[in-house]
């Protein structure tokens, strides 16, 4: 589509870089719940080419979302576009085994029309062994039906049994929860990935609606910074999450406006200050938290 001066001005511009190379804006898209109600349909394919069109190529969806529904969704609207975009699935635990994530693998290519993931996930550890899953993913990228892989919901002592795997360090990110109310993994997981040169990725990085979303949304200091850049303040908060440059954030948007303010986040430079003020609004961990999982 043809884009405006807004949505221009709107393009995603900040990356994150993995192991390999690769550079990826800092917000994607999310696609958790999509692909559920067939009046909405139409609405969120639009939504997830807008996204694409102003610089948020990554698409993050799984065969768990709708039981396979927001992989046809996503297929639909990359359709014609596969070389434009960095396509995310993730894999159930139960079929993580070698011969299982293989099947549950070309299942997911066939439901997203295409013959190959930028980027394939283990959902949650379960109870096969990583070494199990470790050779069903290098399988995967052998077979070239994925360029990479990694893990979700994974903490640091997990990250580190992964690392210590044969070929285990050939993991690409660990996605997890992370938002201003969600600051664990702050305490020592971030810094693991980052000594380790390891993105994060972020989902639901501005909460998952509901009474904590708006209270994060209306906090006092995060409205204050907003006013002070003139933007909305989910902005803000989607800004602070991937202020270090080593996280990802993928929010979901079914809305032209909310996908908008989403890529617009990427632009926002926080200052030393305003970093500060927020940390004293909502401090960091200290000391080890369990990790947070929705």
């Amino acid at each position: 589509m043809a884009l405006n001066d807004d949505m221009q001005n709107s393009l995603s511009t900040r990356h994150v870089t993995f192991h390999d190379g690769t550079a990826i804006p800092c917000i994607g898209q999310g696609t958790w719940n999509m692909g559920e109600n067939s009046l909405n349909r139409q609405g969120e394919i639009k939504s997830l080419q807008l996204g694409i069109d102003l610089g948020m190529t990554l698409i993050d969806t799984a065969e768990m979302y709708g039981e396979g529904k927001a992989e046809e969704l996503v297929g639909e609207a990359i359709n014609g576009r596969r070389d434009d975009t960095f396509l995310v699935s993730k894999v159930y635990p139960h079929n993580a085994g070698q011969n299982r994530i293989i099947t549950a693998c070309e299942n997911s290519l066939k439901r997203l029309k295409t013959d190959y993931l930028d980027l394939y996930l283990l959902h949650w550890r379960g109870s096969f062994p990583l070494e199990e899953t470790i050779e069903g993913m290098e399988k995967l990228f052998q077979d070239g039906k994925i360029k990479r892989w990694g893990v979700s919901n994974f903490d640091t002592s997990d990250m580190n049994e992964l690392w210590n795997k044969a070929n285990g360090s050939h993991c690409a990110t660990n996605q997890v929860l992370y938002h201003l109310g969600s600051r664990g993994i702050d305490f020592d997981l971030t810094k693991w990935q980052k000594d380790h040169s390891m993105p994060i990725m972020a989902y639901s990085p501005i909460a998952q609606g509901g009474s904590l979303q708006k209270e994060l949304l209306e906090n006092k200091t995060i409205k204050a910074i907003a006013s002070q850049h003139q933007v909305e303040p989910l902005q803000i908060a989607l800004a602070w999450t991937v202020r270090s440059g080593n996280v990802i954030a993928i929010p979901k948007a079914s809305k032209e406006n909310h996908v908008l303010q989403n890529a617009k986040a990427s632009s926002i430079h926080l200052t030393e200050e305003e970093l500060q003020m927020i940390d004293k609004a909502f401090p960091k961990p200290t000391r080890k938290m369990p990790l947070d999982i929705i």
